[in-house]
């Protein structure tokens, strides 16, 4: 019997369709905002656009520091790449989802209580690179162990 092979690694780039569905969402807020006649609207409009200028460049832009690029298993666990910390160990959760259109991997940094998202749209990654993290996120042994 052959042991299994623990090693993976994939990096992903900015999707386009996930901009086109925030900016499309944020269009639909800040539209509702403006119709609607509420006393604190334009607190809302200030807040919409906050999120917007955090979450683009960090989340979907892929264009700040601290965004999230890769992921990769070996002897060590899960790592997780971003090129403010480089490969940093993280706790998959159980409720990370892989989907054929999209990844959410839910995990956890070391040290730290709260759980964390990040999204991998499938026109991030080439087709086959997608569909090899989706039967690694399914399929992986011991995939929501601590890291050691």
């Amino acid at each position: 019997m052959s042991s299994p092979n623990n090693r993976f690694e994939c990096r992903w780039q900015a999707s386009r369709v996930l901009l086109a569905v925030y900016l499309l969402a944020q269009l639909f807020a800040l539209g509702a905002l403006l119709v609607v006649e509420l006393p604190f609207s334009s607190v809302g409009i200030v807040l919409c656009l906050a999120h917007g200028a955090w979450v683009l460049p960090r989340q979907i832009l892929l264009t700040h520091r601290s965004s999230i690029r890769g992921l990769r298993r070996d002897e060590d666990g899960w790592q997780l790449f971003s090129d403010e910390r480089g490969w940093h160990s993280v706790q998959l959760r159980p409720d990370s989802l892989a989907l054929p259109l999209i990844v959410v991997v839910r995990y956890r940094v070391q040290g730290e209580w709260w759980v964390r998202s990040v999204c991998v749209p499938r026109d991030s990654q080439v087709a086959d690179v997608h569909r090899r993290l989706r039967v690694r996120l399914k399929f992986s042994r011991r995939r929501w162990l601590a890291p050691e």
